[in-house]
Formats: structure tokens, sequence, C-alpha cells
């Protein structure tokens, strides 16, 4: 006898007891704004952005209120001008190339393969055209990063991560958002980690990530980061750089805090029913499952296959 499914395939687990105590701890002392911290007191948002740059080895850290925000910010701290345009991959969300039209650049799109990811040929063949990628991982598939860098290097392209679908992946055993120059993070929802709406941002780029915190909206309160550059870096940008307010707060932070330190397991959690569920796909009919390369680790939140040979009445039905 089969066992019928009568779950739902979207809707998110409930928050573990840790973020929830940890949202009633700031609600009880109502310093909601990340800045507004009492003597001696870290802030749960620099300590977020203290431990996420530790566990994606980066060396600065920004939350900010959406990943769709994490994106413009990028491109706008990297240099991006209206009138610009930027190469992204076609197979993508709204926010990507929203985030793109959002600072007045357009997009300039480039194929995708049948493993759902760029494709690098069309890429090469479109370097010339452009001097930014957004590249965006989505629905978690990581493309051949050593060559899509080596393009990018050769041709003096700046690469922006979209990982909102790759936070707790891997290339080769480099996080994901850690090869291109920023990597931007969701914590929406629907992605790995749930504080209802939230981005991060990540780089090793001093002065990428000073414009990114003046951006945000610091009121000249950068020195309350624990992942920021040193104070002499802001005199370089500071009055030059607009504010564009996108901070994240304390009280998203503190449930997000306690996911991410749970992230590793949760990550095997999904991986265990996603090769349950690719296993029982494998051999049906007229259906081709995407195959995960080797150098590939990934976060199994979602999956997806392909229906080459049908027709779209089909596929709609």
């Amino acid at each position: 006898m089969s066992e019928k499914f009568t779950g739902s395939f979207t809707q998110q687990e409930a928050l573990p007891d840790a973020a929830i105590e940890a949202a009633l701890q700031v609600l009880r002392h109502g310093r909601l704004h990340r800045y507004n911290v009492t003597e001696g007191e870290l802030g749960e948002t620099a300590l977020l952005e203290q431990e996420f740059a530790a566990q994606v080895g980066a060396k600065y850290c920004l939350a900010v209120a959406s990943g769709g925000y994490a994106l413009a910010t990028a491109l706008r701290a990297v240099g991006v001008k209206h009138g610009d345009k930027v190469l992204t991959n076609a197979f993508t969300l709204a926010p990507v190339p929203g985030a793109i039209a959002s600072v007045g650049a357009s997009p300039v799109f480039v194929g995708v393969t049948e493993d759902l990811t760029i494709d690098l040929e069309d890429l090469a063949a479109k370097a010339d055209q452009a001097d930014f990628l957004m590249l965006s991982h989505m629905r978690g598939h990581l493309c051949d990063m050593d060559r899509l860098m080596q393009i990018c290097d050769a041709a003096g392209i700046v690469v922006i991560e979209d990982c909102a679908h790759t936070m707790g992946a891997a290339w080769n055993g480099v996080a994901s958002g850690r090869q291109g120059a920023v990597g931007c993070y969701s914590c929406q929802t629907y992605k790995h980690v749930n504080s209802g709406e939230g981005g991060l941002f990540v780089t090793d780029d001093a002065e990428v990530a000073a414009r990114a915190i003046m951006l945000s909206g610091s009121y000249m309160l950068y020195e309350r980061h624990l992942a920021a550059p040193a104070p002499e870096v802001f005199e370089t940008v500071k009055y030059e750089t607009p504010n564009i307010s996108g901070r994240m707060d304390n009280l998203r932070a503190a449930i997000l805090r306690p996911q991410l330190r749970d992230l590793k397991s949760q990550v095997a959690r999904w991986n265990e029913r996603y090769q349950v569920i690719e296993a029982g796909l494998r051999d049906l009919p007229g259906l081709t499952l995407v195959e995960r390369p080797e150098a590939e680790s990934y976060v199994g939140s979602s999956i997806q296959f392909l229906l080459l040979d049908w027709s779209a009445q089909t596929c709609r039905r």
C-alpha cells in the first residue's frame, strides 16, 4: 500500500525555541534599532554580522533589510552607474534584474544550460559587453565556479554572487558567495534561514564594505559594527556615499543567530530528503534530473527536473 503525502511542500517549519527566546529578550528591552544599544552592549545585528563573516570566511559582513536590497547595495558599492550594463543569467528571479534596474543599469542576459546554470561559453562570448556580472545561483545550482572566475578575471569583470538559494553550499570547498567580489544572501521566510525578510552581504574588499555600510544608513555609527573595516577606510567614502536606509534590526538578527548556528545540521536533513525524492524520480520516463557535479556541495532545499520532450500543453496539464 502506497502512502500519499498530504502536507505542504512550501510551508516553512516553526522557528526553533532558541530563536523565539532570543526574540523575546529583544522585545522585552525594546532596543530593536541596531544602533540603539546600552554602554558596553554589542547588539544582536553586530553579533550576527561577526558570526556570519566567520562562518563563511569573509573579512566583512553587513546585515540588511532583504536579499534584494543586498544585491542593489552590492551593485552601488562596486561602482555600477546609471546606464551601465550588467551581465546576468537568464534563469533567475525578478529581484535580480530588479536590483539591476533599481540602480539605472540594464541587464545583459546570458544563456543557461540544461544543468540550470549559466552557460559559460555564452558568458565568454558576451564578456566584452559589460564590466559586471550578477551571478544568480538559481534554485541552488552552482556552475563551474573555477572556470567562471577565470573568464571574469581575464575580462576584468567584477562578480556579485546572488546566493539566495546557496547559503551553506560550496564549490570545491569554497563557500558559495566567496569567489566573487561580493556575496549576497537572503533570510526571507522561504530561504535557508527565516527572519521573514532580511539579507546578508559579505566581501573582503574594505572600501566596498565601507560603502555598503554607509549606503545602508549607518548615521556615522560604523564604529558599532563588529565585521567592518577600520574607521580610516570610511574617511575616504563617507562624504560621497548616500544614505539609502536598509538596515537589519536587532529583532530579526536575534531570530537568525540560532538558525545560522544550526545551518549545517539543517542542510544535512534537507539533503537526506532530497536524495530520497531524487531516487524516486530517477527512472521516470520523460523526466530528466539535474545531475550534481562532484565539486558541488549543494543544499537540497528544493528540487528541479526537466521535461525536455514534453509539449507546452502537456507540461501545463
